[in-house]
């Protein structure tokens, strides 16, 4: 356990030296800089144009406050992609090529205990990250429009668990890959999850049973994707009649809820990534 938090601190403190920290604080400053302008003229749009009149067939703000916050949290899942990507870049290979982790390597430390300080570097921050965005988004939105999302801890819970996976991935890619290319696969799986969970809201809408069933296997094999539906899913849970309807037929609306089950094949999977990036780890030569 002290080794691996031995690595945890080398880890933190890398990223540091490499203005990390600071490449993702300036663009969440743009983000959320963009969002807290977007939110207050959409809200002012509803208002001024008697959108949320009682004579509307609809109530505008939810339906505004519920597409904001599902973007909200398309955009921090890509954020919280992208730190992950810098936290674990170049891990394990990267790192051996330059000759750092060998110096790590030369002391007490196991190579177990390098995988799991990694992992529990990346995740802490990311996981921070992910949820503190997210609150910080739900603010504004509520300060804007005056309306809260049907939950605010499972869509938080779901985006950390979701980034918990990803940084996994990218973590077992660094075993085998150099820093370029694996961030190229993290992304690209990342962009793959959430195509297919797109394609499955599309599927549902038609309905299609071939692009249901093909997005299912894809929350299967990319699970942080299922996560992630299952945050927007709980994100609307409180819409009724013709909302939840315009809401679900949109990118960031529509979702599938997120059982017992599908938390434990995701824990089950993050268990599995972290015991074959620490096999690979063991066999690979330096």
């Amino acid at each position: 356990m002290t080794g691996s938090l031995q690595v945890a601190r080398y880890t933190l403190q890398e990223s540091v030296r490499r203005r990390v920290f600071l490449v993702v604080l300036i663009l969440s400053a743009g983000f959320l800089a963009l969002f807290w302008w977007g939110a207050g003229s959409v809200f002012d749009e509803v208002r001024n144009h008697g959108f949320d009149s009682e004579d509307s067939p609809v109530r505008a703000t939810e339906i505004a406050g519920s597409f904001l916050l599902g973007m909200a949290m398309f955009a921090i899942l890509f954020l919280g992609t992208v730190l992950a990507v810098f936290l674990t870049l170049n891990a394990v290979r990267g790192d051996a090529e330059r000759g750092l982790l060998q110096q790590i390597l030369v002391r007490p430390v196991s190579r177990s205990a390098v995988i799991a300080g990694r992992f529990l570097a990346a995740f802490v921050v990311c996981g921070v990250y992910v949820s503190a965005m997210f609150l910080i988004c739900t603010a504004m939105v509520r300060n804007a429009g005056d309306w809260a999302p049907g939950s605010e801890i499972l869509p938080a819970l779901s985006l950390v668990g979701a980034v918990a996976i990803i940084v996994a991935l990218a973590l077992l890619g660094s075993v085998f890959l150099s820093g370029t290319s694996n961030g190229i696969a993290v992304f690209m799986l990342v962009g793959g999850g959430l195509v297919g969970g797109l394609l499955g809201q599309i599927g549902r809408a038609i309905p299609s049973d071939s692009l249901t069933s093909a997005s299912e296997w894809v929350s299967r094999i990319l699970p942080f994707e299922a996560l992630y539906q299952g945050g927007l899913y709980s994100l609307n849970s409180d819409l009724q009649g013709l909302e939840r309807v315009v809401v679900n037929l949109g990118p960031f609306g529509g979702a599938v809820h997120a059982g017992p089950g599908t938390w434990i094949w995701a824990a089950c999977y993050l268990a599995g990534l972290w015991a074959l990036a620490t096999w690979a780890f063991r066999r690979r030569d330096l």
